[in-house]
């Protein structure tokens, strides 16, 4: 598998590490000058810098990873896939819903192989939940809560090419990081999230630009979530990327009249299960787990996995489905696109203080 990795930021790391460890071999890599993707290409030590997605692309790849700010993923994917190139594009697909139906149905229509990551669906833990509450006869869950909560915003001084609309969009915390809790509540629980009522906030009024002279913020620190689904359950997520003492604590309760499942992605070991006349912390275990929770149960139990498995685990699925392979419960442009219509009305509640629908899903996770 030939691949271009176009980006040279933590993310661009992140995907080229698991490139290899997925057996990819790393061609090429792009930056925002040749001189930073020579020096990437140089530190990851693979390939070559390449001046431009055009060029690498001419040099001959099987797929391309996206990994650049926000605003740069549209014509980046346009580009792959008009060259007939399968994309691996980080979230989001663009930086509006619209844009981002154009690239899904202009990969369908090219019939390429996308994939978009989301990755905490490669817990154990998190597929282990998925399992159980998909079982025949188990009654779904009736309440769905959590928050994903991070501080790397808290200081007034913190700045980051995201808080700028032109770049990262209309959302910034929902944006970013509220839509991988919906992925997640979706993936596992099976149900679609049909209306949202949410409510932002800042807690930063204005930070450095670029010439650190202050500029007002335009998009929220935090978010509240009310939500309803097609199954009749209610929820809410809580976000933030300005609350001092969390790094990146994403969580989730999804709650039913048979069990409750809980999970922490710092510590993503264990599953706590709760039961009307017992509840069980559910450690990882490959010899227990249930065939698609112990495919992502790779190391024995006491041998912690967590983000860069994940990760790995999801590059490795979509060069399999490049391949030609099954995969199962892969997120793809149709799932970017999911999350680009949450995110979208989410923005449309916030602003007009009202429940908004949800538009119907392209493709349904539960047949994944």
């Amino acid at each position: 598998m030939r691949v271009a990795v176009i980006g040279t930021g933590f993310m661009g790391a992140v995907h080229t590490r698991s490139a290899l460890v997925a057996g990819g071999e790393v061609v090429g890599v792009v930056g925002s000058t040749p001189e930073k993707g020579r020096r990437a290409a140089a530190e990851f030590g693979v390939g070559r810098g390449f001046d431009s997605v055009e060029d690498v692309l001419r040099h001959g790849v099987d797929v391309v990873h996206v990994c650049t700010p926000n605003a740069t993923h549209a014509a980046l994917c346009r580009t792959a896939l008009a060259a007939g190139v399968p994309v691996v594009c980080e979230k989001p697909l663009a930086t509006d819903a619209a844009t981002a139906r154009e690239l899904t149905e202009l990969a369908a229509e090219r019939g390429l192989v996308t994939a978009v990551p989301f990755v905490y669906r490669y817990y154990a833990s998190v597929r282990e939940a998925r399992d159980r509450i998909r079982r025949p006869g188990h009654r779904p869950p009736w309440l769905i809560h959590g928050s994903y909560l991070q501080d790397w915003l808290a200081d007034p001084e913190a700045t980051n090419w995201r808080v700028d609309p032109a770049n990262g969009g209309a959302t910034r915390a929902f944006g970013d990081i509220g839509v991988h809790w919906c992925d997640l509540a979706e993936f596992v629980t099976g149900q679609r999230i049909t209306r949202v009522n949410a409510s932002f906030a800042r807690a930063v009024p204005a930070r450095p630009a670029a010439d650190r002279t202050p500029r007002p913020v335009e998009t929220e620190d935090g978010a509240v979530v009310l939500l309803e689904t097609d199954a009749g359950a209610i929820g809410s997520v809580v976000v933030s990327q300005a609350s001092a003492g969390y790094k990146n604590a994403l969580s989730f309760s999804f709650d039913g009249p048979d069990a409750s499942y809980a999970f922490r992605q710092e510590t993503p070991e264990s599953l706590w299960i709760g039961g009307r006349s017992a509840n069980e912390v559910l450690l990882r275990d490959p010899n227990r787990a249930g065939a698609p929770s112990g495919r992502a149960a790779r190391l024995p139990s006491g041998h912690p996995q967590g983000y860069y498995e994940a990760f790995a685990d999801f590059v490795a699925d979509a060069y399999a489905a490049i391949r030609g392979e099954q995969v199962t419960g892969m997120p793809s442009f149709a799932d970017g696109l999911r999350a680009a219509d949450l995110a979208q009305a989410v923005v449309d509640s916030a602003r007009d203080g009202d429940w908004v629908d949800v538009p119907a899903a392209e493709q349904a996770i539960r047949s994944a």
